[in-house]
């Protein structure tokens, strides 16, 4: 066997520990939590990790490989064994996981990584669109500008409360305050020390998407809130988020709420009530 094609061997059967034990501990570490599950946060970090580990060996496997054709080293000559270091990383990584007691891994809330397989954490929930949202509540505004202005539909304006929620102040429709309220109350039950760290960059914005002429933001309604952990903004359009805010999407996902980081222009901080919890309000009665 050729030593590259060996290496892409070897590093294949590190990659699958590591994938295994993920789906391992995303399994069987799920919690109920009051009326729903959603995956224990810890367990999320560790994936996460893992996930960060597995890029880590592709890109030196990409490296090493490089520099055998620059070097035009005889392959041949190169040795046939696998170091010993890299013999069994699976079992150091297990051991480094902490299992119980005082939460270890708290501090990792604000480290930010790729986001796996974004377009697809939305799966199951809709949008509404601008052109939905005005049909189905009313335009918040008469005149939309780039800046963030009060509303004037005095139908939105009589659902629309200020209230603390949870870690956060708000200004959104009542139902969405309700719905924020639940969310909040599941990711304190499974995670104080993630809940606590919960920050918000706004909620009500009533102003047109930037870049276009009359889009209405979803802001715009009091429909959506753009939360960060520790005050530190996300960056927009990077591919990347804080693994606080993968905790999050959990929940939120749960109870009927889009995330920004499945958007064409990724915007991880943003979290929107969907097309489909917005009927099932209407069908209620609540808006």
């Amino acid at each position: 066997m050729k030593p590259v094609h060996f290496v892409v061997t070897a590093i294949a059967l590190l990659v699958l520990p590591l994938l295994g034990y993920g789906v391992w501990t995303a399994l069987s570490q799920r919690q109920q939590v009051a009326g729903g599950s959603a995956v224990d946060s810890q367990a999320r970090i560790e994936i996460e990790n893992l996930n960060q580990q597995i890029l880590g060996l592709q890109e030196q496997l990409v490296a090493l490989s490089n520099q055998i054709d620059s070097l035009g080293i005889d392959q041949a000559a190169l040795p046939e064994d696998v170091p010993s270091s890299a013999e069994n990383p699976a079992a150091d990584t297990q051991s480094a996981i902490p299992r119980d007691g005082e939460n270890r891994i708290a501090g990792d809330y604000a480290t930010v990584v790729l986001i796996a397989n974004r377009r697809n954490v939305n799966k199951g929930q809709t949008v509404g669109s601008s052109a939905f949202l005005e049909g189905f509540l009313g335009r918040p505004r008469k005149v939309l500008t780039d800046d963030c202005e009060g509303m004037d539909n005095p139908k939105l304006q009589a659902m629309l409360v200020v209230d603390t929620v949870g870690p956060v102040k708000v200004q959104m429709l009542r139902p969405a305050v309700e719905s924020l309220t639940r969310v909040f109350e599941k990711v304190r039950a499974v995670d104080q020390d993630l809940y606590d760290r919960i920050n918000t960059s706004g909620s009500l914005c009533v102003r047109r998407i930037r870049g276009t002429t009359d889009l209405t933001s979803t802001h715009s309604f009091g429909l959506a809130i753009d939360l960060n952990i520790d005050g530190h903004l996300d960056g927009f359009a990077d591919g990347r988020t804080q693994l606080g805010l993968t905790i999050l999407a959990d929940f939120f996902h749960e109870e009927g709420w889009v995330w920004g980081a499945g958007f064409s222009r990724e915007d991880s901080m943003h979290f929107e009530v969907s097309r489909a919890t917005l009927e099932a309000w209407r069908a209620a009665g609540k808006i």
